[in-house]
């Protein structure tokens, strides 16, 4: 996530304004968790069985699913904010990963009016935010299917169990879907859990006037009958809660850089300034981060400024980053950008498996504003550190960032002492070995799902030193670590 606003520090993956808030398998020779491949046996048994109703992660057993592994959304919504009214077709395009009789989709509040796969009636029921699919015939491991769902209703916002608020929030203009660690269900039926990523198109249809804006490229909009459709398309996989829709009246900037679109946009809420200067530095941030990170991952850049007193963060979705309005207020602020735009790497490209092990996400995010405060000439990455250590409060010490537990998922322990981490790594490995270190994770890693364990295996491979012993001390310990010295 991004971090909470609070007073000027900044930068989380989810960045909270107000309060600081704000990624397994485990050894150097597995391969990396990225879409799954299944074979069917032709002596598989023929036994189907209902699907998960979660993806099995420790910190929020019910997000997700089992059983299946999508590959693509084409999400078409209409949104009526006179109204507060969404209406929306879905086709999830998956691959069974088990014998299905039965599979689960997340999706919250909305009606469900038809479902079909492969083109057949499926019969639906809902249990809270699950919408249960029973296909007319078993799906079977290791093939494809493509699940259509139609539904209408009033979107309603989901009570985050880390964060607060999150998911679909009507505004005075528009509409606004956001949140960490879950708001896609608010909005389309979605396997919710960011161990399966796939890609994206998405279409908005709003009152012509209206900006309707998404994740990935922009491909046009046309206006009929006074609405107009906003279409976009996210080429790379993305994890479900990085996927977004914000609706209203903003000032839109377009161009080009590197052959890839740039798409910004600040509300019209607030007045020209600050706000608009930093959006504007994106790809000046975004080319200093390639020269430490390797290539941009992803095929658009951007960012969206909101102003809404619900959102008092700024949260990473895929190359489009929303920032509150609140961070902009004392004036221009490239640290959040740099922190959001370092997620692209290290977050979005590079995803979590489980939650348990967002300090990936948070502590290298965290690591790059100081990177960055170093770059500009405003401070130095070893005077970030100095400062941190010897003012954290005692909290921060007692909770690891390695395993922070739900009610502590974004706390300062795992932004701030998530980058101190980093920063001991590099004082133990040294340079050279440490930003081969961050090259080599972004590059092999790339569009895929990762644990602690993974980054640990491949530190210790690229930099050829043991270091259990630093990551123990610094990420699972609850007394401060001694201050890392240089070999």
């Amino acid at each position: 996530m991004t971090r909470m606003r609070r007073g000027p520090l900044r930068g989380l993956g989810l960045l909270v304004v107000g309060t600081l808030a704000l990624a397994g398998c485990d050894s150097a020779g597995q391969e990396r968790t990225t879409t799954a491949q299944v074979s069917p046996s032709p002596t598989a048994s023929r036994t189907f069985a209902p699907g998960a109703a979660g993806a099995g992660d420790p910190y929020f057993p019910s997000y997700g699913n089992g059983g299946y592994d999508v590959a693509h959304y084409t999400v078409r919504v209409r949104y009526d904010p006179a109204r507060d009214r969404l209406t929306g077709t879905t086709t999830v395009r998956a691959t069974a990963t088990a014998n299905l009789s039965a599979f689960h989709l997340d999706l919250a509040g909305l009606t469900v009016r038809s479902v079909t796969v492969d083109g057949a009636p499926a019969t639906h029921a809902r249990a809270d935010d699950e919408l249960i699919v029973t296909p007319a015939t078993g799906l079977t491991a290791g093939n494809g299917f493509a699940a259509e769902v139609r539904y209408d209703g009033v979107p309603a916002a989901l009570r985050n169990e880390a964060l607060g608020v999150g998911g679909w929030l009507h505004t005075a203009d528009g509409a606004i879907a956001l949140g960490q660690p879950e708001s896609a269900s608010t909005w389309f039926p979605v396997n919710d859990h960011p161990s399966d990523k796939a890609t994206y198109d998405i279409e908005i249809t709003v009152p012509k006037g209206l900006t309707a804006i998404s994740n990935g490229v922009p491909k046009g909009r046309t206006t009929r009958d006074g609405w107009t459709t906003w279409s976009w398309s996210e080429g790379a996989p993305m994890a479900s809660y990085l996927s977004t829709v914000v609706i209203g009246r903003f000032r839109v900037t377009t161009g080009e850089h590197k052959g890839r679109p740039v798409f910004s946009a600040v509300t019209t809420k607030v007045a020209k300034g600050a706000p608009d200067r930093s959006i504007d530095r994106t790809v000046e941030v975004a080319d200093y981060l390639e020269s430490v990170f390797g290539p941009y991952p992803f095929d658009a850049y951007g960012g969206v400024v909101v102003a809404d007193d619900r959102i008092r963060y700024a949260l990473e979705t895929q190359t489009r980053p929303i920032y509150s309005a609140g961070f902009f207020r004392p004036g221009d602020d490239t640290g959040v950008v740099a922190h959001e735009l370092a997620h692209q790497w290290f977050g979005n490209s590079v995803s979590l498996q489980r939650w348990q092990d967002i300090w990936l996400n948070e502590g290298l995010a965290t690591y790059a504003e100081w990177l960055w405060a170093e770059h500009t000439g405003e401070s130095t990455v070893q005077r970030a550190f100095d400062q941190r250590y010897a003012t954290a409060s005692g909290q921060v010490w007692r909770t690891p960032p390695g395993r922070p537990g739900v009610d502590d998922l974004f706390s300062e322990s795992v932004y701030q002492r998530g980058a101190m981490t980093v920063h001991a790594l590099r004082v133990a490995v040294g340079d050279a070995a440490f930003f081969r270190i961050l090259r080599t994770w972004a590059a092999e890693w790339k569009d895929g799902n990762a644990t602690t364990a993974d980054f640990v295996a491949l530190a210790e491979r690229v930099s050829g030193r043991k270091l259990d012993t630093l990551f123990d001390a610094w990420l699972y310990g609850t007394e401060r670590p001694a201050e890392p010295k240089p070999r």
